[in-house]
Parts: structure tokens; sequence; C-alpha cells
């Protein structure tokens, strides 16, 4: 959620800068509603005050002998008043609120404006690797190598599941311990979190309201509420501190995550999007930070440099790329994405987006810091990447390393991960 205060004293300069990644935006309507607000508090607290005043002195008009029928009638009109003028002030808080929560944040200063064209490629790294005559796809490959079972995945959840099996189930769990190690050893703390969420928990993550039907709710006619599964587990890792004023030597806090990742993903697949790429269900490895204002672009660097190097140590050609405004989450100032090479598609997927937020989850959440040279409290900013998720891996994993006979090398990292198995053999 933005902050207010920025728009009232700066509406052209967050209008400007919102134009990077929305068509219009016009805080006219916002800005009057705040001048009403404002005046309605004023009114309140002067009628509060005279009540209060009046109120104190009824006693000792009474014991004066005073007949004090007349101002304790006008002192009950004050009071019917005050009620009337509290409702009005709740409904622009409302309005305000409202409006607030359906702007996205603020894109950072260097980050361009428009689609997905505009994004900018930071770096690349290692030789890209092109299909070779009779190379196959990801989806032949998985299949042959007794990888994945595409059949049996739709048979048991529908369209966009599969199944791990064999060599497959036991790669995805050499990966994710791979992400685990890495990540303890950086000392981030590991964290495992319930899979079905409250509505909270989407709303401070900036999810919801407006991207509510992206995600799978769950409703028992027993709960008042309902749950929606976790779309990844940066929406729930936002909600640990939630509410909460951390003493600012705590800080940054660092922690990490595994979780099946839960999605919709309405719309229609493009033809080439078949097999892993995207689907219902993945599992991830999710990196988050919260730290002080000052430290959040540092924080950036070094969860971008833990996603990167995951891939550099599965020996994986890809790119980083800078996010254009638009291709971006809503509730991100600045996005980089670790993208690997598909050699059949010919194109780059992305398999970690690595996020500084600053405090627009913060504000959304209530979670502050209490500055020790100040004595004041502050909202974090939150930061968030993925480390990784698996689902493109594979696919990349057995295109880049697949040999003429069929088969297709494990990295070397891994390998410690699966008895010291070096090579994916074809299934009879």
């Amino acid at each position: 959620m933005l902050d207010l205060n920025r728009i009232r004293e700066d509406p052209g300069g967050v209008r400007q800068a919102l134009l990077k990644r929305v068509d219009a935006v016009d805080f006219a309507e916002l800005l009057q509603w705040d001048r009403d607000r404002r005046a309605l508090i004023a009114r309140i607290g002067g009628l509060r005050e005279r009540r209060n005043k009046v109120s104190a002195q009824i006693p000792q008009m009474k014991k004066a002998g005073t007949d004090t029928a007349d101002i304790q009638n006008e002192m009950k009109a004050v009071s019917g008043n005050i009620r009337t003028l509290e409702a009005e002030l709740s409904e622009f808080e409302n309005r305000i609120g409202c409006f607030l929560e359906e702007l996205p944040n603020i894109p950072a200063d260097d980050v361009p404006p428009g689609g997905k064209e505009n994004n900018e490629v930071v770096r690349v790294w290692g030789e890209r690797p092109e299909s070779a005559d009779g190379a196959r796809d990801h989806v032949d490959l998985v299949t042959t190598l007794g990888l994945i079972d595409y059949e049996r995945g739709v048979k048991m959840g529908g369209a966009g599941f599969w199944l791990y099996r064999g060599d497959g189930a036991r790669l995805e769990w050499a990966l994710l311990n791979y992400f685990v190690e890495t990540h303890l050893a950086d000392g981030y703390e590991f964290v495992l979190p319930p899979h079905l969420l409250t509505y909270d928990c989407g709303y401070t993550a900036g999810q919801f309201p407006k991207f509510a039907d992206d995600v799978f709710h769950l409703k028992l006619e027993s709960e008042k509420e309902s749950r929606f599964l976790l779309p990844t587990s940066e929406t729930a890792l936002i909600n640990f501190h939630r509410d909460e004023i951390l003493p600012e030597a705590v800080l940054p806090r660092k922690y990490f995550s595994y979780t099946p990742c839960y999605r919709r993903e309405a719309g229609s697949y493009r033809a080439q999007e078949r097999g892993m790429i995207r689907g219902h269900q993945f599992n991830k490895v999710e990196i988050f930070q919260f730290t002080r204002p000052e430290d959040s672009d540092r924080a950036l660097e070094e969860l971008i440099a833990k996603a990167e190097g995951l891939v550099k140590g599965l020996q994986l050609h890809h790119r980083v790329s800078k996010l254009a405004a638009q291709d971006a989450s809503a509730a991100m100032a600045k996005t980089y994405d670790i993208e690997i090479w598909i050699p059949s598609m010919g194109e780059y997927k992305e398999v970690s987006s690595a996020s500084n937020a600053h405090d627009y989850q913060a504000r959304r959440g209530r979670i502050r810091f209490k500055r020790a040279e100040t004595g004041r409290n502050e909202f974090v900013h939150t930061l968030n990447a993925s480390g990784l998720a698996t689902s493109r891996l594979i696919p990349a994993i057995v295109e880049q390393t697949q040999r003429s006979d069929g088969s297709a090398i494990i990295p070397e990292v891994l390998r410690p991960y699966m008895g010291g198995q070096e090579i994916l053999e074809p299934v009879a």
C-alpha cells in the first residue's frame, strides 16, 4: 500500500511514477476525500473537547444548585453529532483505504516503463546451447528417461498436473536438498509454513483483493472465512512478522522455505508451454528478507546473487534481466528475473524472480521496526526471491545435457544427493 502522505505531498510525482506501469491514474478524488476526512477529524476533535470540558463542569454546577438540564441536553445533542460525524469519517476512511489498496507499488527510479518488450538484459552466463539435429524436447526426454508421468498426473489431478517418478522424483528432491543446504550455509532460517492461508496473508502480500481469482480457494461450511492454497511461500513468509514491531538490532531477518505452490494459471496455454513449463502445482524454495530501508538495495543484490549462484552451480546457461514496470508484480518496486535457456523452445524461461517491495507490503501488514537512534517506529522493507523453482529446471537440465544415445547428464552438484549417480538413462 502506498503512503498517503507521499501522495498528498507530491501527487504529480507519484502519478508520473505510476504511469510506468498503469495507463492512467487520477488522485483528485482521493485528495478531496482526504481533505474532507481531515476536516471531519478537526470537527470531531473540537466537539469532543467541548463535551469533555462541559461534562467536567456539570458536577460543580449541580453542587452549586444550578439547573443543568439544558446543558445536559445540549451535550446529548453534541454526542449525537459526534456519532454522525464519526460515521461520515468511517465512510471516507473506507473510500481512501479501498482506493489505496488498489494502487500498485511505485516502480524504482531505474525501472524502465512499459511491458516485457522493455525488459533489460543485465548479463548472460555461459555459452548458449542450441538444439542439434535429432535432439529431443524436454517432454519427450523426461518421458523416455522415466522421470515424469504426464498421463497418470492428469489422471490424478486433471490438466496442468504431472507426476514425478523414479529418478525424476530423486532428481526433484536432489534439487530441493541442494537449495536447502545452500541457504542454511548462508545463514538463512528454514521455515515450513502452512499451505492453507487466511485472507489477511493474501492482503499483506499485495495479492488480494485485486488478484484473488488467481489462487485456489477452499471454504468449509463450518468456517466463517475461506482459506486459500498458497501460490508461493512468499505469501506466507511476508506474514511472519505481521503486526509486529521489531528491534532494529535484529534486522535483517533472513528466512527461506520450501513448499509446493498452487496456482490456477487462468487463460490459455501457448502450444510450446506444455509439459512442466506451466502447471497448477510445482515445488519451490523461497528466500526472504526483512530489512531497514537503507539496506534493501544491498539485500536485493544479495538475493539475485544467491539465486543466480544456484543456477551457475547447475552449470545451466542463463541470463539475468531487469523487468520493466508492467512485467513485474504489482506489489514490487523492482524485480530481476533469472532466466534459463530451453533449447527446444528457443527462448529463456524464468526460474527465479528477485524483488524489492520497499515498504509496500509492510504498510499492508503493519510490519515495523523501532529505530534505536530516534525511538520512532518505521516500516521495514521486504524482499523475496525464488531460490529456486524446480519445474523449469528439469526441462533445462535434460535438454542442455542430453546426449546422442538418449541419456542426459546429472549436474555434478546434485550427484551427492543421488547416491553418486551421474547419468540419467532411458528406461525400457
